[in-house]
């Protein structure tokens, strides 16, 4: 995409302008997290030294300035993903609190023993292990859908294990360790055929593609601010408005109330009623500018670009002897997840980071992933927006030259 204004973008991102262990450096860590625009720490930097007061709870000047920016975020985030209402935007830490408090208030309030619920082989641990607390709470059954050599559901499988039971679905949108993207709107599909609600977790799709959650009809979608070029310990969880009235609060304490007595508690209307105390203001707001950042850049001019960026890096990749990819999903996002003969994915990454090339090495919190592959761990690439080509050159080239140093 030779229009896409890479460098111009590069420029934006103070961090990637230093050298690591006297090399340019090149950070492919994405989807563990991403950098920061200018425009996002100057907008926080700006907050805490003019305008920074609690929210919603003062009329003085500088309350109803945090107020008007913490909520403008909000509307920032409700375009941003198209939803209904800013009713349907709960701020919360991330993906996992996400998960947590609908395992909690949604699972409490209407799943029983016996209920199943339905999540595929390719999640991380974060929309796994809130559901097997839940189910060891409550005695409801996790059933998991297979995914096939190349990475991808297996959505016949998927479906056959919709039975009369299934309560809920929760599934990525796209896998952290594979970069799968999965076939979301036909799952929400058949699960809506049968009256079954559907998650989504959208904390690696966010950053690298348009997202429309009345398209897609999802019931909820969750994702983390970190990975979308905003501050850590900032989340949303987008849920329909009728199914999030319908559900008791995860947590109890100021802002989610109207009315307190020592005989009973009132709750505040929504988004409310899921936001207890005093929530990360700034960093909401830093959220906020992150998505404006990327709405004038352009969601499907990101999805391009990186597609094309991944297409290189994948070519590249398969012209290197003894390198095996891990993920060949014929829907991918930008994530290039292998293994080397003979080369732990620990050396992998030590020895790249020697090169000032920044890749993840683990098992991306998907065990069970790297179980499937009969593999300890992987080494990850993962690109954004602001990578380049020479950049994939120089990770090729990086690993090359490791896999002549280990014979």
């Amino acid at each position: 995409m030779t229009d896409f204004p890479v460098e111009k973008i590069r420029a934006d991102f103070p961090i990637l302008q230093q050298q690591i262990r006297n090399k340019p450096l090149v950070y492919l860590d994405n989807a563990a997290t991403t950098q920061k625009p200018n425009c996002v720490i100057d907008c926080i930097s700006d907050f805490y030294r003019q305008d920074y007061a609690n929210v919603h709870r003062g009329v003085h000047t500088l309350s109803v300035r945090a107020t008007d920016q913490y909520e403008g975020a909000r509307e920032t985030v409700k375009d941003f993903i198209n939803a209904q209402s800013t009713k349907e935007i709960v701020f919360v830490k991330g993906t996992t609190e996400a998960i947590n408090l609908l395992a909690h208030s949604y699972g409490k309030s209407f799943l029983k023993p016996g209920d199943e619920i339905l999540i595929t082989a390719m999640e991380h641990h974060s929309n796994i292990v809130p559901w097997q607390m839940l189910c060891q709470e409550l005695g409801t059954v996790l059933k998991v859908a297979p995914i096939n050599l190349q990475g991808e559901l297996i959505v016949e499988e998927f479906e056959k294990l919709i039975t009369a039971k299934t309560r809920l679905v929760s599934v990525v949108h796209m896998s952290n360790a594979l970069g799968t993207v999965n076939p979301v709107k036909k799952i929400i599909d058949l699960a809506h055929e049968r009256n079954i609600p559907v998650i989504l977790d959208g904390a690696q799709a966010i950053p690298h593609m348009p997202v429309d959650v009345q398209a897609l009809e999802c019931d909820f979608y969750v994702f983390s601010g970190h990975k979308l070029y905003a501050p850590t310990g900032v989340g949303v969880l987008y849920g329909k408005q009728e199914i999030l009235e319908a559900m008791q609060p995860y947590q109890g304490g100021g802002d989610m109330i109207r009315k307190v007595t020592f005989k009973e508690t009132e709750y505040n209307n929504l988004p409310y009623k899921f936001e207890a105390g005093t929530p990360n203001i700034a960093d909401v707001v830093g959220l906020g500018a992150a998505i404006g950042y990327l709405t004038g850049v352009g969601m499907d001019n990101i999805a391009r670009y990186e597609a094309e960026l991944l297409a290189y890096a994948t070519d590249k990749a398969k012209q290197i002897e003894g390198l095996r990819l891990i993920g060949e999903a014929h829907e991918k996002g930008a994530i290039l997840s292998f293994v080397l003969d003979k080369v732990h994915p620990h050396d992998i990454g030590t020895m790249l980071d020697s090169l000032g090339i920044a890749v993840r090495a683990g098992h991306h919190c998907a065990m069970p992933v790297m179980d499937f592959f009969e593999i300890p761990a992987t080494a990850r690439a993962s690109f954004a927006m602001y990578n380049t080509h020479q950049e994939v050159d120089v990770l090729m080239d990086g690993i090359k030259s490791l896999i002549e140093v280990f014979g």
